[in-house]
């Protein structure tokens, strides 16, 4: 059993290594985007349930923290602010799903296929959630949840051309950089220590017993995966940054194309989004929400599938990074080198950042269970080392 914890958490800290410039980097073009492209202009063209409110909104949800928990934040500011309803929730999908660290992670450990079916399905799950909502609109619940959201500061507009030229604006790139961090290193531990667990105490035969893997690939299993996909994604209660390790161990264990996505995409459904939506917006709602969520993801899934298969582009297992030895001096050891430097300087800039300002953000679905969790999982790390040092 410990030689078994200790290769679980050298695989898990082996997966974080594989990762950690593609983080840095994703984070830092996340931060300077989030300097210099003022929030406060959104609202004016996401008033209407439109293409070009929906549009817009996607694009600015592309732009924004991959973090799904800042995404509801945001969306709720939004949403308060005038924004329609459907363009709020293209914005939720578009900032977890569409967002440049997400893509560059899911490359890594999954390949070119996956990243291009999430780029994709993003926009396909935003158009399936709109027309769902356009079917079934529930005026009085919008109304409500309108009348139930409170007030949020919201930075005023500024000129981005003249404040990416101060150095206030470089500072808060740095701020921005450290923020998104701190909002998501919890779900990146309990993701990743839970996937070298998983890659080491969850056989194949069980992934496959329950996607039903060895049956004959027929509708039936299809469907059967893009609908398990997401309750797997609920009983993780991560985020999708979290989550993609987790779907290479599902992906090298043969599950279907449909389910694999289906799992990605289900960042949105997990416990701790709907318990956030139901403080937001009243429970009804957060169901009525998630429920959409849940619907236009199993329907994006399956779209992906049978184009991808139609295509003959469907990838037939993860990428080799679950038999590689990920301490190697390749491009990964020299590209984390290099954004080590990046990182400490962004943590320099920060140190800054708050030596001028008392800016302070409240972080909403970091609960308590969830630090005890993380801290777990920074212990079981440790004890793994300890037994693979002695």
């Amino acid at each position: 059993m410990l030689e078994e914890i200790g290769k679980s958490a050298i695989t898990s800290i082996g997966f974080f290594w594989k990762a950690g410039w593609a983080f840095v980097l994703g984070y830092l073009i996340s931060s300077i985007i989030q300097a210099f492209v003022p929030k406060e202009k959104m609202v004016h063209y996401m008033g209407m349930a439109n293409m070009k409110s929906v549009g817009i909104s996607t694009f600015f949800g592309a732009i924004s923290s991959s973090c799904s928990f800042a995404a509801l934040a945001a969306g709720k500011s939004l949403f308060k602010k005038g924004a329609s309803f459907i363009p709020t929730l293209a914005f939720l999908f578009a900032s977890t799903n569409l967002v440049i660290e997400l893509g560059i992670l899911i490359y890594i450990f999954l390949g070119w296929q996956f990243v291009i079916a999430e780029l994709i399905g993003g926009f396909v799950l935003i158009l399936v959630t709109w027309g769902l909502v356009k079917l079934t609109y529930p005026r009085k619940l919008v109304e409500e949840a309108r009348e139930r959201v409170n007030e949020d500061h919201m930075e005023e507009s500024f000129d981005w051309k003249k404040k990416i030229r101060t150095k206030e604006g470089w500072l808060q790139v740095g701020h921005e950089f450290v923020m998104n961090w701190q909002m998501v290193w919890k779900e990146i531990v309990i993701g990743f220590t839970i996937a070298g667990m998983m890659a080491t105490f969850v056989s194949d035969d069980t992934w496959k017993m329950f996607f039903l893997v060895d049956q004959s690939s027929s509708f039936i299993q299809i469907l059967e995966n893009a609908v398990i996909g997401p309750i797997v994604a609920m009983l993780t209660f991560i985020g999708s940054m979290g989550n993609i390790p987790i779907a290479t161990i599902l992906a090298s264990s043969g599950v279907a194309f449909a389910g694999i996505m289906a799992f990605i995409y289900s960042d949105l459904v997990v416990p701790p989004i709907i318990a956030v939506h139901k403080k937001y917006y009243g429970m009804k709602t957060a169901l009525y929400i998630a429920g959409v969520f849940y619907l236009s993801i199993v329907l994006t899934s399956l779209g992906m599938h049978y184009v991808f298969t139609g295509l003959g582009i469907v990838p037939d297992s993860a990428k080799q990074i679950m038999s590689e030895s990920p301490f190697q001096l390749d491009y990964t050891f020299w590209l984390n080198v290099v954004f080590l430097f990046v990182a400490v300087f962004a943590i320099y800039l920060n140190q800054l950042f708050k030596k001028r300002s008392h800016h302070h953000m409240m972080m909403e679905g970091d609960s308590k269970f969830k630090t005890i969790v993380t801290y777990l999982c920074i212990g079981y790390l440790v004890v793994g080392l300890i037994v693979n040092w002695i």
